[in-house]
């Protein structure tokens, strides 16, 4: 994957700031990659900032014996004491040319004042690993496969964050996967299907959208085999409420946060919904999530009986 060269990270700092783990290692990894890739002998130093003072700063940026080159990482900038916040600041504001620093912040506004002078500091450059909105995940396995020289249509983006779910480190993975085994392809949804359509998590989403979409027979058999296969009822319970949100979000016009594949697939589900049948399946869904948790014994007869309820709701 592309990465800043030595040139864009020696003598500078870079400031790494989010929530998103995978995000924050993702560019520290970067980072490490680069300095050494313009010299194999540099060395790596790590530190947690609550044990960072000038000294032990200057200690991990002196040359070593095989080179004067070293990328020192600081992590958990957040809980730098205050009495070496003044150091810190006065080596970003004059770094040494054969260092890099990382400093990563894990978010949150603890320590934000010492972020506000960093970012005002020329040789600091920030970058933001902020949590990707769910409805943002598609276009991140798209960017994914882009910088990888893949080119992954929107369709098998979406069907790939229904297989693998919102971890962003496993979607990079099976990115990679796809890449690696469909060299020079456009991937779609049948190189998805190959090799992550078993997944329960698929399953549970293609039983909702026949739910939803009034499939009977489709969606009974959908709940039967899942269940005779191991999937937690609840678990299937939570895509079929996940999906009904969507669609009743879609029928009340609130579409701002539908991603573009859903929104393809939703209108010819939507002619048979309105308000008040809406709101009856919501209803019965409610009861059977109640049924599952505790009120019935049953877990078969309570979905099933939904998978009824909710397919003679829709007109």
């Amino acid at each position: 994957m592309a990465g800043p060269s030595a040139a864009d990270v020696l003598g500078r700092v870079t400031l790494v700031t989010g929530k998103e783990e995978f995000l924050s290692e993702r560019t520290v990894a970067l980072v490490k990659n680069a300095v050494k890739a313009h010299d194999s002998d540099a060395e790596v130093g790590d530190a947690l900032a609550h044990d960072l003072t000038l000294g032990t700063l200057g200690e991990l940026a002196a040359p070593s014996l095989f080179s004067s080159l070293r990328c020192v990482v600081v992590r958990s900038l957040e809980n730098l004491p205050d009495e070496s916040a003044e150091g810190l600041l006065g080596y970003a504001a004059a770094p040494v040319e054969d260092v890099a620093l990382v400093l990563v912040h894990g978010g949150g506004p603890k320590g934000g004042g010492l972020l506000t002078k960093l970012r005002k500091l020329p040789a600091v450059v920030e970058v933001k690993s902020e949590p990707v909105k769910p409805w943002d995940l598609p276009k991140f396995v798209v960017t994914e496969g882009r910088v990888r020289g893949a080119r992954i249509d929107g369709d098998a983006a979406a069907a790939l964050v229904q297989a693998v779910g919102e971890d962003l480190r496993m979607l990079a993975s099976a990115v990679d996967q796809l890449v690696s085994d469909f060299p020079g392809e456009t991937i779609g949804e049948a190189q998805v299907a190959q090799y992550f359509g078993g997944r329960a998590e698929v399953k549970n989403f293609e039983i909702a959208d026949a739910l939803l979409a009034g499939r009977r027979l489709e969606a009974m058999e959908g709940v039967r085999w899942a269940l005779d296969s191991g999937t937690s009822p609840v678990y299937l319970l939570s895509s079929v409420a996940g999906q009904l949100r969507t669609l009743a979000n879609y029928v009340g016009g609130n579409r701002k946060n539908i991603n573009p594949y859903q929104l393809r697939k939703l209108p010819a589900v939507a002619r048979g919904w309105d308000g008040a049948s809406l709101g009856a399946a919501i209803r019965a869904v409610a009861q059977a999530d109640a049924d599952l948790k505790g009120a019935a014994s049953d877990p078969a007869y309570t979905l099933e009986r939904l998978v009824l309820t909710i397919t003679g709701l829709r007109k």
